[in-house]
């Protein structure tokens, strides 16, 4: 077969069932046996599209997302992507096409080295000219992308070798010498940290993103339940504890909750599970928990003190990790050893209720986001699936939709891109179709890569987007507001005006709706719940000037968290 039927082969092999992307002269040849194969192939509309749309695939089913591009622009859109795939744990395979082998360095036409534009931004990626190497080198790249901590991984293939004659071989084992991922973390460093645990006065659960990669959501409660240890889960990990139970403080960070960041603050012991201690978690790294100590368990050990002085490392996959834990305190609960946290939930407990995510209605009648997102919430309930962009509107989705259960919140935490919710969202739709998907996204990211909008109506895929139009870049006005003297330059997008959105999204083929008073909104999601045949649009033009809080300024002290714009909360020493 050719190089290209082997291509297709061995993506079925590695048990590909839909592919996002878009053809091009370097991966036309692969084109050509995709359309016998069992694999469905999803046009977009933009290789951002395709990449964003994997990585949702990946996030709300757990099993590898794939896009393909050709050479040169194709190759190069997918980077942002890959980038954030890579800072989000997403497993990922892109491949491109490349070209032909005696072109390559010659600056020919479409031509980008690609493998080396993203070598910082994949966990691999490989050149193929050698027809014979692409069955095993599609192995490798699901393996690699799906084993240890999960990641994006690309595969050039140039043309020529698309093209040429090879025998197909999937490979019954893999060699990789350089790759041995630890999953099982080690006894002594298990024990180590149990009598840590026993020990502390004030310890918590700090749970990262990769509790969720690993599925080990049904651990943690049972961790959480035995030990009465509060928790709190990152922007990565929201559903990775339910919302509901009485020991989550809530999300931590630049605008989390002031439980999740006196929590932490306050603690004596930092129980770190798949999280890596980022910039928007610990503000100032410096005055970050000053009285704890840190547990920090993580699949990557280059994660392990990395930004914080770790007392206890344990390398090892975090299902494993905590159903460790959770074996040998069993054990010594049996033995009549258990920790003493009653006087530190009881104070963290006060703090959560004295300040409860909370928010103010306008006083000019007009539509408040957060108001929109808590109806969203209630009406769409705990089995919907929330893709969100980045900005005001995935913070305040974060606070006030209430996720009781994994994989239904899926996001852009570490790179932060724009214009992730609609193509992220066509991803999920497609890797879950029966569940309800919820895009919600801001008027600035919407802008940007609406045109999925066309793949999700042609191809049956019924994504439902809120649309949070405060008619800004919203999160950047409100660092002018706080810290530039109001002097909004730029961020006025004028999206109440142009577009009409709803008539884009009927253009597009969807339905597409509007709402602008609180009356409205229960009927207005009610009707779009409703719509289960094509992808529905709501403009819910929201108060401009709604804020998001809890905040920490960027590089300050945690402890500095405002609670409202001149509202700073008390953390009473003596009762911690």
């Amino acid at each position: 077969m050719t190089g290209a039927q082997s291509l297709i082969s061995a993506l079925e092999a590695a048990g590909t069932r839909h592919i996002f992307g878009i053809p091009g002269g370097a991966i036309l040849p692969a084109y050509d046996p995709l359309m016998d194969s069992s694999i469905r192939h999803i046009l977009v509309r933009h290789e951002q599209g395709a990449g964003h749309a994997a990585q949702g695939y990946a996030a709300a089913t757990g099993r590898v997302g794939v896009c393909m591009a050709t050479s040169g622009p194709g190759a190069t859109n997918l980077v942002t992507p890959l980038a954030d795939a890579h800072m989000d744990s997403v497993p990922m395979v892109a491949v491109t096409g490349q070209v032909g082998a005696s072109s390559i360095g010659t600056d020919a036409f479409q031509e980008a080295d690609i493998r080396g534009i993203t070598m910082p931004v994949t966990k691999h990626n490989f050149l193929v000219t050698d027809p014979a190497e692409i069955a095993r080198t599609i192995a490798e790249a699901f393996h690699i992308a799906s084993t240890g901590r999960p990641g994006p991984v690309l595969v050039d293939v140039a043309k020529s070798a698309l093209q040429a004659q090879t025998t197909y071989a999937w490979p019954s084992e893999l060699h990789l010498p350089g790759y041995r991922p630890i999953t099982r973390p080690h006894a002594k460093q298990i024990k180590e940290a149990v009598r840590l645990i026993l020990d502390a006065k004030r310890p918590v659960l700090y749970v990262g993103g990769g509790t969720i990669r690993a599925g080990a959501s049904r651990e943690l409660l049972e961790l959480a339940n035995l030990t009465g240890i509060p928790v709190v889960t990152t922007l990565m990990a929201r559903g990775a504890l339910p919302d509901s139970h009485p020991q989550h403080l809530g999300m931590p960070g630049m605008h989390g909750t002031v439980a999740a960041v006196a929590g932490l603050q306050r603690s004596d012991l930092i129980i770190c599970l798949g999280a890596r201690f980022d910039d928007r978690v610990t503000g100032n790294l410096d005055s970050f928990a000053p009285g704890a100590r840190v547990i920090h368990a993580d699949i990557d050990p280059a994660e392990i003190g990395k930004n914080r002085t770790t007392d206890v490392p344990i390398v090892g996959d975090c299902r494993e990790v905590i159903t460790d834990l959770t074996t040998l305190l069993r054990t010594e609960a049996a033995a009549g050893r258990t920790g003493d946290y009653e006087q530190w939930v009881d104070y963290i407990v006060g703090i959560k209720q004295r300040y409860p995510v909370a928010y103010d209605q306008p006083t000019d009648g007009s539509l408040a986001p957060q108001y929109v997102l808590e109806r969203l919430s209630d009406i769409a309930g705990p089995d919907t699936i929330y893709c969100a962009g980045v900005g005001q509107h995935q913070m305040w989705a974060a606070h006030y939709i209430d996720f009781e259960k994994p994989r239904t919140w899926i996001n852009s935490g570490g790179l932060g891109t724009m214009g992730y919710a609609v193509p992220a969202a066509m991803g999920a739709q497609v890797g879950r179709p029966e569940a309800t998907v919820w895009a919600v996204d801001g008027d600035g990211c919407f802008q940007m890569t609406n045109q999925e909008l066309a793949t999700c109506a042609i191809n049956a895929i019924p994504i439902k987007v809120a649309i949070i139009n405060n008619e800004s870049l919203g999160m950047v006005r409100q660092w002018q507001t706080l810290f530039y003297n109001e002097r909004y330059s730029n961020t006025d997008l004028d999206s109440k005006r142009i577009p009409d959105f709803v008539k884009l999204a009927d253009a597009y083929g969807c339905e597409g709706l509007a709402c602008e008073s609180p009356d409205d909104v229960d009927a207005t999601i009610e009707k779009a719940m409703a719509i289960d045949d094509r992808p529905v649009v709501v403009d819910f033009r929201v108060n401009r000037d709604a804020m998001v809080w809890p905040m920490v300024a960027a590089g300050t002290s945690n402890d500095d968290i405002k609670y409202a714009r001149d509202l700073a909360p008390r953390f009473e020493e003596d009762e911690a």
